[in-house]
């Protein structure tokens, strides 16, 4: 009866014993994931930040956490010390990393409305994904390049060949809006927090959210764009004034491995 009582009793000491060590391996394998990727720290939004917000006023909106350094963008900052005196440029979403280009002096800050429209072009707008905008770090100001993919119909020698065209060049932006948070949020996971309960880290520096585009065109523009938001797809390119064009060329299937 003894041998049966220190029998049961060893079994539920090694039990509790296996819990324990199988809870504090669990507990570090978020962080034993992210050494064996090179992880650097980043400031992540973990709230809503206004454009025009300062960068000294962000403090409370911001998390730190260490990311695989392949997830991290080369312009992410580290240290809010490193941008002081400068504001976001752009509405802030949570999730994202803050990046240099997102922020500007006050005195450069553009919004939606003081972008100057050249004489005798027209607006219209369009909605996109993030990584369809250059990851979303597009602002007002800047001039992108166009790119129209069509499944089929885009050569009338082969209609039935999928098509991508770069058909408008150096657009210029003049106004970006993102999606309200709640419908952001709907595919995507709560604001990351340090700790063994974070998302994934490789997710988390990725911005959640359609953009609603302003760009201002000329009347054909303005159709093909049209047109390409209701029956084709959309791609921009970040396309400065100084950016090269190499002549129209339409990419099939056959042309891409050349």
């Amino acid at each position: 009866m003894k041998s049966r009582l220190l029998a049961g009793s060893a079994a539920a000491l090694l039990a509790v014993i296996g819990v324990i060590l199988v809870f504090s391996y669990a507990q570090g394998a978020d962080q034993r994931a992210v050494q064996n990727l090179a992880p650097v720290d980043v400031l992540l939004v973990k709230v809503p930040i206004p454009a025009g917000t300062p960068v000294e006023a962000m403090k409370d909106s911001l998390t730190a956490q260490q990311l695989p350094e392949s997830a991290v963008p080369a312009s992410a900052i580290r240290t809010l010390g490193e941008s002081a005196g400068k504001v976001a440029a752009v509405d802030l979403v949570p999730g994202e990393p803050l990046v240099a280009e997102r922020l500007v002096a006050p005195e450069e800050l553009k919004t939606s409305g003081n972008v100057k429209v050249p004489a005798g072009l027209q607006e219209v707008s369009f909605q996109l994904e993030p990584q369809r905008v250059v990851g979303g770090r597009v602002v007002p100001g800047d001039t992108v390049g166009i790119f129209i993919s069509m499944a089929s119909g885009g050569i009338e020698a082969k209609p039935d060949k999928e098509t991508t065209e770069l058909t408008i060049h150096k657009v210029l932006v003049t106004a970006v809006q993102r999606a309200p948070e709640a419908a952001a949020s709907n595919s995507s996971t709560p604001s990351p927090s340090p700790g063994p309960a974070a998302a994934d880290p490789r997710d988390s520096a990725l911005p959640t959210g359609s953009l609603l585009l302003t760009v201002a065109v000329n009347d054909v523009d303005a159709t093909k764009i049209v047109f390409a938001s209701e029956y084709a797809k959309i791609w921009l390119s970040k396309e400065p004034a100084d950016a090269q064009e190499n002549g129209p060329r339409i990419i099939q299937r056959s042309e891409v491995y050349k």
